[in-house]
């Protein structure tokens, strides 16, 4: 049998030992330093953001996003359930209470219509989930937002280098929340950034991320000594991370393109299959152009996606399922947050498939791939 695909292989570009050696060699591994700094001004020059905080994760960032909302016990976060479960631990962490929206049959985002008629009146933010690099509906949410006076984060951890209406996506809400995990497009094994696009939540924020104190401005002179100022912690990237990220982000071109090539050697051979109705490719608006971080099918039933992935897996292709629902979790059912009627993701979530997506997958293995799963259709027929 020929030898195992991976779902995922970190790539590295080249240039990340030297630069972590630079780290060293510097003094200043714990972070904030050169390395972080132009990690950062890529990242907002390129992205149009007003000002860019590395974080460990964008798990992290998420809750400082959350932290950012002062909520109160009672007060509501909406965001959708078919979720990583990153978003909804930052709602209550930082005091609040998730409520799960359905999403949409073709993007997979948050649906923007059942948005708004989720809204009560303790709702007080949106965490919206830009799923596999393409966007939501972000000038109805952002219209919603403004008439309801609603805090949004955009969690744009699949969406580094993805737009919507020539927007990246990171940079539209009150903030976003970009992952560099090794599973991403863009990565320095784990890591994140928060992305404040008010400036006056700035300041804050990086209290937050300082620990809850204000440290920063010591750095920058403004202050002769840091005190604590705000409830936060741990939140800053190391700068050796940061210059495994470095090498990364200048190649956010070339990278991109290959991803770009390698998802469409994937449609150009599953679109047949596609047409025989046997099952469906990602969806992109018009309006939104996606970062290709992944690939996934969304297959006719539950036992035909459970059949396809045994049978990928037992011909040494790693197949996975994805996001399980978070309404209907046992973390949900025992805190009251259970809810019954969100079709649309109990549907998806129980069809979907992602297939390997890596940068050094290579034609053959793609081809091989999609083979397979063209093997198991003719079989089933």
């Amino acid at each position: 049998m020929d030898g195992r695909i991976p779902y995922n292989r970190p790539h590295v570009v080249g240039r990340e030992l030297a630069y972590i050696s630079r780290a060293i060699a510097a003094g200043n591994a714990g972070g904030d330093g050169e390395f972080t700094s132009k990690c950062a001004t890529i990242l907002e020059e390129r992205f149009g953001i007003e000002r860019v905080l590395l974080t460990s994760s964008c798990t992290a960032s998420l809750e400082i996003a959350m932290l950012l909302c002062d909520l109160e016990p009672g007060d509501e976060v909406l965001l959708p359930s078919f979720a990583y479960v990153s978003a909804a631990n930052a709602v209550v962490r930082a005091g609040g209470r998730p409520v799960f929206v359905d999403i949409r049959e073709d993007t997979l985002n948050i649906d923007e219509e059942q948005l708004e008629a989720s809204i009560t009146d303790r709702t007080r933010a949106v965490i919206v989930i830009h799923y596999a690099g393409v966007a939501a509906e972000m000038d109805r949410i952002q219209d919603i937002a403004r008439r309801r006076h609603l805090f949004v984060a955009e969690d744009a951890a699949q969406a580094v280098n993805a737009s919507y209406r020539s927007r990246a996506l990171g940079s539209i809400g009150d903030v976003g929340c970009f992952s560099f995990h090794e599973t991403k497009n863009f990565h320095c094994g784990q890591g994140g950034a928060l992305c404040v696009n008010r400036s006056e939540l700035v300041g804050r924020a990086s209290w937050i991320r300082h620990r809850g104190t204000n440290r920063q401005e010591m750095l920058d002179g403004r202050v002769a000594r840091y005190q604590w100022v705000e409830l936060g912690s741990a939140y800053a990237l190391s700068e050796i991370q940061a210059a495994f990220l470095l090498a990364q982000l200048e190649e956010i071109e070339s990278l991109s393109d290959a991803r770009h090539e390698l998802v469409q050697q994937y449609r150009s051979r599953l679109e047949p299959l596609e047409r025989e109705g046997l099952l469906r490719l990602p969806h992109v608006p018009s309006h939104c152009q996606t970062n290709h971080h992944l690939l996934h099918l969304l297959l006719p039933s539950p036992e035909i996606r459970e059949g396809l992935r045994r049978h990928l897996v037992s011909r040494n292709v790693s197949a996975v399922t994805h996001f399980e629902p978070l309404h209907s979790s046992s973390y949900a059912i025992e805190h009251g947050l259970f809810r019954s009627e969100l079709p649309v993701t109990d549907r998806v979530s129980a069809r979907i498939l992602r297939l390997p997506l890596f940068y050094e997958l290579s034609t053959a293995e793609i081809e091989r791939i999609v083979g397979e799963i063209s093997a198991y259709f003719h079989t089933r027929a």
